[in-house]
């Protein structure tokens, strides 16, 4: 028995040592992949913690510098912008997004631009925020999305942003065909050299966004957004949408959410050409965060081992709001 043995099926001697574990796969995460989701509003000297997402903020835009000083200290490299409006006007023409007097995100992009000018600016680009009745497309009288006004007003707003001092523009929205409209905006208004675009491109109608609909006050109405969202079955779609994306110019892909998609990130990776990022959403922010406080797993591991398992998938950047912490745990 004991000379039958097949020695080629003994694994642990590949990993019996630390130095041969980390030779087994990348477990690096550098501070340079992550990405701060910020929820900037329109109120003044406010800021107020999110009762779903706890640790995070709605943060008035005149409050944003400092919120941003210790973490830029600690090694922040990247900043995604959300829009808040609670004080303003939400309309059909989502009119308070590219005004300078009204739009959170313009001003937060201004401030933050001359305190920190080596910050990656992001603003996510979605007219959910800023409408009336909380979809993200501009409406036709039935109520349906009509999508070619929706990306032409996209296309203005992201000129804003881009204009104010956005690095990347990133629309959220899934309407059909958007990152071709921003990029022949961007070009032809001599910003499409500089200015790239992350499309959040395989993003699914997933339950886990709830906590963000909160943040962002951005809750439909009425209906749901499951008509131009992903459905979540859908491996076909995902992979769909990503090349579409490419193929307008996309410089970044994103899949959205995070940890429940893992087979998408694989499939997009494996055919795209562009680095792939995912959004590690509210959802999963908010399992991992409260089943720590409960006990159950240890904070740190558990927020390591999902962004590991992520990379392992083919994420390159990570969206997350472990952010703040991940700057203490990281040394690079």
């Amino acid at each position: 028995m004991e000379n039958n043995k097949n020695y080629s099926h003994y694994l642990h001697s590949g990993y019996a040592h630390p130095i041969t574990r980390s030779w087994q796969g990348d477990n690096v995460i550098l501070k340079s992949q992550l990405i701060y989701p910020i929820f900037v509003t329109d109120l003044v000297n406010t800021k107020t913690e999110i009762k779903s997402l706890p640790g995070q903020f709605q943060i008035s835009s005149d409050l944003v510098v400092e919120f941003l000083r210790p973490l830029v200290e600690k090694g922040l490299k990247s900043i995604i912008l959300f829009g808040v409006i609670i004080s303003g006007v939400k309309d059909e023409q989502s009119s308070s997004a590219d005004k300078k007097e009204t739009s959170p995100v313009i001003k937060s992009i201004e401030s933050i631009k001359n305190e920190f000018p080596d910050i990656l600016i992001c603003t996510d680009l979605c007219l959910c925020a800023y409408t009336n009745h909380g979809h993200c497309g501009v409406l036709t009288n039935d109520g349906l999305i009509d999508n070619e006004k929706s990306i032409i007003r996209l296309g203005e707003i992201a000129l804003s942003f881009a204009k104010a001092g956005a690095h990347v523009i990133a629309p959220s929205d899934m309407m059909d065909c958007r990152v071709g409209q921003i990029k022949k905006v961007l070009f032809e208004n001599g910003l499409g050299g500089h200015v790239a675009v992350m499309a959040y491109s395989s993003k699914f109608a997933s339950s886990f966004y709830g906590p963000f609909r909160d943040a962002a006050g951005s809750g439909a109405k009425h209906g749901d957004r499951q008509a131009y969202q992903l459905p979540v079955a859908s491996r076909g779609l995902g992979l769909r949408a990503a090349l579409r994306d490419e193929a307008e110019g996309a410089d970044f892909i994103m899949v959205k959410p995070a940890g429940p998609y893992m087979d998408i990130i694989r499939e997009v990776k494996d055919h795209v050409k562009v680095p792939v990022c995912c959004y590690q959403v509210s959802g999963e922010y908010a399992m991992i965060y409260h089943a720590s406080v409960a006990g159950g797993i240890d904070l740190k591991s558990g927020v390591m081992e999902s962004l590991i398992s992520l990379q392992r998938s083919g994420c390159d950047i990570f969206i997350t709001y472990f952010t703040p912490q991940l700057l203490d745990w990281l040394k690079l």
